[in-house]
């Protein structure tokens, strides 16, 4: 067991801790994009402060806080870096999702290290397996397995098939000399998640860390709950996912609206008597992004609460909350990326320039809210059609 233990801090010093990094994680964010991933600064820092263990339950040291951490830490955090932010919201949601796992797989990584980072490759039809005895043989190639490098550990999704037919998905846990990284990640933005794909080919895979997502749809069927009784633990994964990433949008935003801010305020001390403050469209346009943001993080913050209540209850959720879940966090990462489009236009020329941050977080928005769990076309029609009395079916959710 690692000599650090993080089991006392609650989530007001985990706040604290987040915040207290902003300012070296936004004067670093120009260097660790050239870099392509975590500065070794930051991954010190995010170990030092226990900031990668916040869901970790606190039998191995870490903190076990509210499922709504999950969101604030990583959306204080990406006030300084939205590439740090997504790192530590999907390094930290895979210490949670390690807690639903047989505790002989809990055990395999913690008592070596309770500091082990866990990447992950989480599209399912990207890899295969087949069930041997013993567990599975796994194969594929998964992109975007952010912060691949410092990791120990990747959770790879397959797809388990007898013959053609389909029969499970699993999260197959592969120690980090059981697959390749491949350095393809030259991309238009989020530059320092060093999100490069990963290669496995025939890797065996046993059983007790292999993870069936049919016990990930919420209640306490998968093979931890004794060993981690807490209700966080029973929040559907499928349903809130994207949950643990969106912190990474609203906090890149929110730092958008500050830089914008700081950047009016400049231009307006001048001993003319056109100041920019004073413009009535430069006051709308700011005060409009404001509100898209507050709201964003306003439902996104009440999708982690509401869910923690019924995981609290007991009570399994229906598949009208988890799609309103998913709903609603794609068009809150719609609200995000419309305030940034609108403060970086405001910019003017300005915004063109390297050494213009804003250019950064407006590149870092739109690579962001590409992902699927953030895609309205993908995530808003669904909700509407179980609403509306048709049929919606998803193995994992």
């Amino acid at each position: 067991m690692s000599a650090r233990g993080f089991a006392g801090v609650d989530y007001d010093e985990a706040m604290r801790r987040a915040r207290e990094l902003v300012p070296a994680l936004r004067e670093r964010a120009a260097g660790a994009e050239v870099g392509r991933e975590m500065p070794k600064e930051t991954l010190e820092d995010l170990h030092r402060t226990g900031l990668l263990r916040f869901h970790q339950p606190k039998r191995w040291g870490g903190m076990e806080l509210p499922f709504v951490a999950v969101f604030d830490i990583s959306a204080e955090i990406a006030r300084g870096c939205a590439s740090t932010a997504w790192n530590v919201g999907n390094l930290s949601i895979h210490h949670w999702m390690l807690a639903l796992y047989d505790a002989r797989a809990q055990d395999e990584v913690w008592s070596k290290n309770p500091d082990a980072l866990i990447a992950s490759g989480i599209a399912y039809p990207q890899g295969k397996a087949r069930r041997v005895d013993g567990g599975f043989v796994v194969s594929g190639f998964w992109n975007f397995s952010s912060g691949v490098d410092p990791s120990d550990w990747n959770m790879l999704a397959v797809m388990v098939r007898d013959g053609e037919r389909v029969v499970d998905h699993r999260m197959c846990l592969v120690p980090r000399g059981e697959y390749e990284i491949v350095d393809d990640w030259h991309v238009l933005g989020m530059r320092s998640t060093g999100s490069k794909s990963v290669r496995a080919n025939e890797v065996f895979v046993p059983e007790h860390r292999a993870l069936s997502m049919y016990l990930a749809r919420g209640g306490s069927d998968f093979p931890g709950a004794r060993a981690n009784p807490n209700p966080i633990y029973r929040v559907p994964l499928a349903a809130l996912g994207s949950h643990c990433l969106a912190g990474a949008g609203v906090g890149n935003a929110q730092a958008a609206l500050d830089l914008t801010i700081e950047a009016v305020k400049e231009r307006s001390t001048s001993y003319t008597a056109m100041r920019m403050r004073d413009f009535q469209a430069v006051q709308l346009r700011v005060s409009r992004a404001g509100a898209q943001i507050d709201m964003a993080r306003l439902s996104i913050r009440d999708d982690c609460l509401a869910a923690q209540r019924i995981a609290d209850e007991g009570r399994m959720p229906t598949l009208e909350e988890k799609l309103r879940f998913k709903r609603n966090v794609a068009y809150a990462m719609d609200l995000c990326t419309e305030a940034v489009d609108s403060l970086h236009a405001m910019a003017g020329a300005n915004g063109i320039y390297d050494r213009y941050p804003i250019q950064r977080l407006f590149r870092d928005q739109h690579s962001l809210s590409a992902h699927i769990g953030f895609s309205w076309d993908a995530q808003g029609g669904p909700w509407a059609l179980v609403a509306m009395g048709g049929e919606f079916n998803s193995p994992t959710m």
